[in-house]
Order: structure tokens, then C-alpha cells, then sequence
């Protein structure tokens, strides 16, 4: 190949690489393309609803009239949708066309589905890479928005470069399930930190104590939990669950003052009986005098699995 030969198929792989098409354009999808365009990419997009489309034309996107059209613009697909039952939903209408492509599925999955989605890709040529975006849609391509990833390192490494125009990279390995693993575990935490907040709120209003009142209190105690993860964090890898510091017992007493609390204010009571079920269990496994860390070893076995608490009937209130 002459210099010439050599120039124009470095110029095409680079324009190849500049290249992306972003399926599904719900609020992630239009702040993706859009980040995309800002940043000189070529973008063709493609929605079921085709009028959902207009906002990103507007702004220089090409709009593919079929999905096929839109697999075949770009290597590069990024679906913004809402499941992997969506996502079979639209692309099974054009399996010819994956071959060469490189799916990146940054809607919600779950380590199983992102697995069976990274074989069924792989059967039609495609390679897939699994992503979990921490950030909403007014955060993408603003500093301190992440996501993972996990799926096959050559494709994750040659399309870095335009994944990091939405957010920063945390590349997790090749097991396509794991980008979701790390992406649900977020959501667990999150999910129910929020509503343990919600219901301290409740408990709140119904003492007269405003969301402002509470702010700081609640601020205090969540600025506190990074210390306390990384403490215990060593132990828990061990297996070792000392009482040196906290005991179940006494956690379990608190979460019940908790509860009657929220019983005596009239408030809704299911969350704390969760907690103080989880607990009581704990103790009944004979971990009373345990660290509180201890109920992982409960965790890891469903609860019908693990059988009743002893003596649960009489227990909550």
C-alpha cells in the first residue's frame, strides 16, 4: 500500500471511529446525542417514536428512517433503552445488519440479562459491551458523571475515547454481566438510602421538624458512612465479624425504638419491620453478639431458604 493508499485508510478508520449511533431517545438518549455533537461527532439516532428524533436533527444529527440504517451508519450503536426486552424488540428487526457493529447497552440491565444479551449479540456478529451510567441525563458529559463497563477489552479499548465524551470510564472486565452487577449494587444502595431518608422525613413531619430542620442532621450521619464502609469494609473480606465495636443486640434494640417511634406518630411502619425482621433473624441464628456486619452471612441465603425466625410471631409490633 503507497503513502496515498495508506493516508486515506487512516483518515477513513479515524471518521469510522468518530462515528456513533444512538438508539432510543428518551431524556439519556437526547443528552447523549447531544454531548456527542458538541463534541464533532457524526450522529445518527433512531426512535421508535420518530418525533423524538426532531430535537436531535435540529441540532446536526442525521436521522435514520429504519433501524437497519441506523446499525449501518456507525460500528459504534449506543442504546439508551428502557430494558433488554427493548432492546430485542428493535434490533431483532434487523440482525442482519449487527454484523461488525459494537453494541453498548447503557439502558438497565441485570448481570444475567446483560450475559444472555452478550451471547444473542455475539450470534449475529456484534460485540457488546455492557454499561451502567451513574449520572441523569442533565449530567452526561459533565465532570463527575461515571459509568461502568465490562464486556470484550479490545472493543471497550478501541471506542474509550467516545464513551469518555459522556462520562468518566470504570472498566470492570470481560464478564458482560459485571458492568450491571456493579450498576444494580449502586441502585440497591441508593434506592434505599433514599428511602430510609423519606421515612425519617416522615418521622419528622409528624413531630412538627421540617425537611430543612432535618437537612443537617441527615447530612451529618450520611458524611459519616464512607469512614464506616471503609472500617468495616477489611473485616467483612475476612469473614470476621468481632463485637469489639457494635453487637446485633444492640442494633436490633435500636432499629425497634426506631419502629415504635414511627408507630406512635402514626407513620408507616413497613420499612422499619423490614430492617427489624433482618435483624431478629440475626439474632435468632445465634449472632446476637456479632458486629451488626454479621447479617451478610443472612443476606447471602434468601429468607425462605434460611426458614422463620424462631418465636417471630411474637415479635413485631
Amino acid at each position: 500500500m503507497g503513502r496515498q493508499e495508506a493516508q486515506k485508510a487512516q483518515a477513513a478508520q479515524e471518521a469510522a471511529v468518530r462515528a456513533v449511533t444512538v438508539i432510543g431517545l428518551g431524556p439519556m438518549g437526547r443528552a447523549m446525542a447531544s454531548t456527542f455533537l458538541g463534541k464533532g461527532y457524526r450522529v445518527t439516532v433512531w426512535n421508535r417514536t420518530a418525533g423524538k428524533a426532531d430535537e436531535p436533527a435540529a441540532e446536526g444529527a442525521e436521522r435514520a428512517a429504519t433501524v437497519h440504517d441506523a446499525l449501518a451508519a456507525s460500528e459504534l450503536v449506543v442504546l439508551s433503552l428502557t430494558d433488554d426486552h427493548a432492546m430485542y424488540a428493535v434490533l431483532e428487526q434487523a440482525t442482519e445488519a449487527l454484523s461488525g457493529r459494537v453494541l453498548v447497552n447503557l439502558g438497565s440491565h441485570t448481570p444475567q440479562s446483560a450475559r444472555d444479551a452478550s451471547r444473542w449479540a455475539s450470534s449475529h456478529g456484534a460485540a457488546y459491551l455492557t454499561g451502567g451510567v451513574l449520572a441523569s441525563p442533565p449530567g452526561i458529559g459533565k465532570p463527575g458523571a461515571a459509568a461502568f463497563y465490562s464486556g470484550p477489552k479490545e472493543a471497550f479499548a478501541t471506542h474509550r475515547e467516545a464513551l469518555e465524551v459522556l462520562t468518566a470510564t470504570d472498566y470492570r472486565g470481560a464478564d458482560p454481566g459485571l458492568a450491571a452487577l456493579y450498576y444494580q449494587a449502586a441502585m440497591d444502595l441508593f434506592w434505599t438510602t433514599v428511602l430510609g431518608w423519606l421515612h425519617a422525613l416522615a418521622l419528622a413531619d409528624a413531630h412538627g421538624v421540617s425537611a430543612a430542620e432535618l437537612l443537617p442532621s441527615a447530612s451529618s450521619v450520611l458524611a459519616g458512612m464512607p469512614d464506616f464502609l471503609a472500617f468495616y469494609t477489611p473485616r467483612i473480606d475476612a469473614g470476621e465479624h468481632p463485637s469489639d465495636i457494635d453487637r446485633l443486640a444492640m442494633g436490633a434494640a435500636s432499629v425497634d425504638h426506631v419502629l415504635r417511634t414511627a408507630r406512635d406518630a402514626g407513620v408507616d411502619t413497613s420499612l422499619p419491620k423490614a430492617v427489624l425482621d433482618v435483624f431478629r433473624r440475626g439474632t435468632a441464628a445465634g449472632r446476637a453478639d456479632d458486629s451488626v456486619t454479621s447479617l451478610i452471612e443472612l443476606l447471602k441465603v434468601p429468607a425462605e431458604v434460611a426458614g422463620p425466625v424462631a418465636g417471630s410471631k411474637h415479635g413485631l409490633r
